[in-house]
């Protein structure tokens, strides 16, 4: 089985800019493709500063940098894929969108590529029905941000292979990637457990059980989330968890999926998140509720571990008096 060394990116987001950096950090040439120039111009700048930022806490050598950025190369022509070994996608959480574009490439890459989806939520079989080639279509779905988030989802479609699995598993491993593997059901396993939850963490803003900053510092703190759910959601997107909820909604049938009213609400108004400055939260002002979640937290960490201190103090007591 001939080993993945070259990896086409389309989408020049989050999501993809990061995947692409991840790419490029582990030795394989990346071709960034995004049809808007300025999009490309803002991705090159983010995975500069980014490796820049590992250069700076000493994760990364200044060579190591310099080859990575080497191996990236940027292009809004989908032509230059043509070559590589595997295509993953990051583009718009929509599945017309998406089979538009596995089309072309099914058209432009040679025949043994693969063609993989980020998808978070939207059926692997149903992307492969309509390529010549539904053996290398698979999903690879990254957390957010690929570069930091150790967890990869690995979904196979109804006909893909065993050899298109193992090599994109090998790829995620390469990456340094734990890899779990769902079936191919709406939402699969992540956002089939998450977008619920941030859904109704929407409907108990909406119903008025508590405000928005008691609503996050609850589930931080109750449940020791690193974030809140409302504001994971402003990190996520509005507009994608939207689209994600639509999607469980109709590949489950059971109303229980059903956006809460205030989400599609935000997303009508543009409220999308941090990417637009304004969601459940606004971003252009100071974040005082956020502040205190933030010191609340940090005086639990700090209780947690004095009482921590004091067991084991306690524990030593003990085993020095048996």
């Amino acid at each position: 089985m001939e080993a993945i060394d070259s990896v086409g990116v389309v989408g020049s987001g989050q999501m993809g800019s990061g995947i692409a950096q991840l790419a490029a950090f582990h030795g394989l040439n990346v071709w960034l493709v995004d049809i808007d120039p300025d999009a490309l111009s803002r991705a090159a700048k983010s995975i500069s500063n980014s490796i820049h930022r590992l250069i700076s806490k000493g994760h990364l050598s200044p060579d190591v940098h310099t080859k990575a950025l080497g191996r990236l190369h940027y292009t809004s022509n989908l032509e230059e894929l043509s070559t590589v070994d595997i295509v993953i996608e990051a583009i718009v959480e929509s599945e017309d969108v998406k089979k538009k574009l596995f089309i072309q490439l099914d058209k432009i890459t040679k025949r043994s590529a693969i063609l993989a989806s980020n998808t978070s939520s939207i059926s692997i079989t149903r992307l492969a029905s309509a390529v010549s080639r539904p053996r290398q279509v698979i999903g690879m779905h990254f957390m957010n941000p690929p570069p930091i988030m150790k967890l990869v989802e690995i979904i196979r479609g109804e006909n893909t292979s065993d050899e298109t699995f193992s090599k994109t598993k090998a790829l995620a491993e390469r990456f340094g990637k734990i890899v779990v593997c769902s079936q191919d059901y709406a939402g699969f396993i992540v956002n089939r457990i998450l977008m619920p939850m941030i859904n109704e963490a929407f409907f108990t803003l909406y119903t008025g059980v508590a405000t928005k900053e008691d609503i996050d510092t609850g589930m931080k703190l109750g449940t020791n989330h690193p974030m809140g759910p409302l504001e994971l959601a402003d990190f996520i997107g509005l507009d994608v968890c939207l689209s994600i909820m639509r999607v469980l909604h109709v590949g489950l049938g059971d109303s229980k999926y059903a956006p809460c009213p205030l989400l599609v609400r935000y997303v009508d108004a543009g409220r999308l998140g941090k990417k637009r400055g304004i969601g459940v939260y606004d971003y252009s002002k100071p974040k005082k509720g956020r502040a205190k979640v933030k010191e609340a937290a940090k005086e639990d960490k700090k209780e947690n571990k004095k009482e921590a201190k004091q067991d084991k103090k306690e524990a030593d007591k003990d085993e020095k008096k048996e």
